[in-house]
Formats: C-alpha cells, structure tokens, sequence
C-alpha cells in the first residue's frame, strides 16, 4: 500500500543510527530518516545491500553511511556507533531494529540456534543502547526506538525463542526509559504486525518462487490471520516509526505502540 511522501524535514540536523538496516522495515526507515534530512549511520552483515541502500539515499541527495557490523558481536556494535558519531559529530536518535527468528518447536532448538535468535535480537539491542547512552547523555536527551513484534503480545507456535526475545525487548524498553527519563532520553518500543518483508518471506521458505506466487499465498494467509486481510509493507511500518522517532511526541516513553492491522486486538 502506498503512503504519504513527508511533508516535514523532522529529522533536520539530527544524527539518526538504524540496525538492521539492509532490508525490510530497517532499510525503509534508513531511506526515510534521510528524506527527512537526517544523517544516517546504519549497519547490516550483507555488505552488498547496504552498499545498495547507501547509494540509493544519496543518489536522492540524502546523506547516509553504512558500516558492516553484527549487533552480535559487542566490539563491531561498539565501533559502529563510535563511526558514527566520529563522522556526524552527535547521535540524537537510534532505530534499533536488527532482527532474526527461527521457527521450530522448543525441543527442536539446538542451544546454538537459541543463542542466536537471543542474541541478535536482544542482546544485540543491549549491546546497541549500550554504546548509544553515553553519546546521547553527552547531548543532554535522545530518542531510541526498538523494534519487537506483535508476537510479544500475542504468538503462535514455533515461535519460542523469537517470542522471548522479543518480549523480553519489551521490559528491556521499559527499564531503559525509567533508567533515562531524568536524562532527557526517551526509548520506545515498535509493534509491529506480519510484514512483507524478505524474513517473512523466507520464514515462509518461499523466497526464490515467483513474486505473483508469493503475492498470493501471502494474502491468503493474511486474511485467514490479520483483521485488515493484508501484511503491512515496510513502508508503512517505518512511516510509524518516524512518528515515534520524532520530537512529536514528548511526553511518551516506555511505550509499547503497536501497528498490526488489527492481528493483537483480540488479545486480553
């Protein structure tokens, strides 16, 4: 579905760092955080997509860096966000969105896949905020928003180490924002629903069949599972996650705000 072109430059001056950021809701939020006159510092494992993504920022006259970096590996996190700031000079907003899972039942994990979902996606987010904090304490406040998932709330099966870690983002999220609410520092959380993005696609072991074949299972399956009928794009996800990046909302933080058309709402 399409959205709206900004119609605001929100993130004029500001120094932005994106996880994750080579595809899906990542790479749409880095492109968007730079039309919006950001200066973005991302990172990502494939190197070949991030060069991609850098080029196609500036090729619009946005400005933007990549720098290859495993939120899994503490010393690469830790050298990212220090490029960063070396390069920019600041860091007032940091996306951390680098995400994995792997689907099985429980029993089924090796504790080196577990490891790995753990890892990456909360772990890597620890070790993220970790090196952001002091940068943004230095500027007296900051924004962090973290992606979750929708399955924090409400999850089905196979999902045991992606669930956890996830909603273990969640009390992650709210600790951080009591840690930091004094210091001027707001941190959030992002919910999002099922999105079409290459994870799902290849979760759905359905990456190298034809787009109109993926187009057709993948919406049959929303309508069976997502009130709306459909997944969200990437772009719609990220469009949200501006809003909640931005300084248009200062008295959130600690906040679960969720955009999943409709998938959570029977939840109690």
């Amino acid at each position: 579905m399409a959205v709206s072109a900004p119609r605001k430059r929100r993130f004029e001056n500001k120094v932005v760092i994106v996880t994750g950021a080579t595809s899906g809701i990542g790479r749409a939020a880095a492109v968007a955080f730079a039309a919006e006159g950001g200066k973005v510092g991302f990172c990502g494992r494939r190197e070949n997509l991030g060069r991609e993504v850098e080029q196609e920022i500036r090729s619009k006259g946005g400005e933007a860096t990549y720098i290859r970096a495993d939120v899994r590996v503490e010393a690469e996190v830790k050298q990212f966000v220090d490029q960063v700031v070396a390069r920019y000079g600041r860091l007032d907003v940091a996306f951390n969105n680098a995400g994995i899972t792997l689907e099985k039942p429980l029993h089924e994990y090796s504790s080196g896949e577990w490891d790995d979902v753990i890892h990456t996606n909360l772990r890597g987010t620890f070790l993220a905020m970790k090196y952001e904090i002091p940068y943004m304490l230095t500027n007296g406040g900051g924004n962090i928003l973290v992606t979750a998932s929708s399955n924090a709330i409400a999850t089905t099966e196979k999902k045991s180490a992606y669930t956890a870690s996830k909603r273990g983002l969640v009390g992650l999220v709210q600790s951080a924002a009591l840690d930091y609410v004094e210091k001027g520092i707001r941190v959030n959380a992002l919910i999002p629903g099922t999105t079409d993005t290459a994870l799902v696609r290849r979760v759905a072991h359905m990456e190298n069949v034809p787009d109109p074949v993926w187009e057709a299972a993948a919406g049959a399956n929303a309508k069976l599972h997502i009130p709306m009928g459909r997944m969200a794009s990437a772009q719609e996800v990220a469009t949200f996650a501006l809003a909640l990046a931005s300084d248009d909302f200062p008295y959130m933080t600690g906040a679960q705000m969720v955009i999943d058309g409709g998938k959570t709402a029977h939840a109690g």
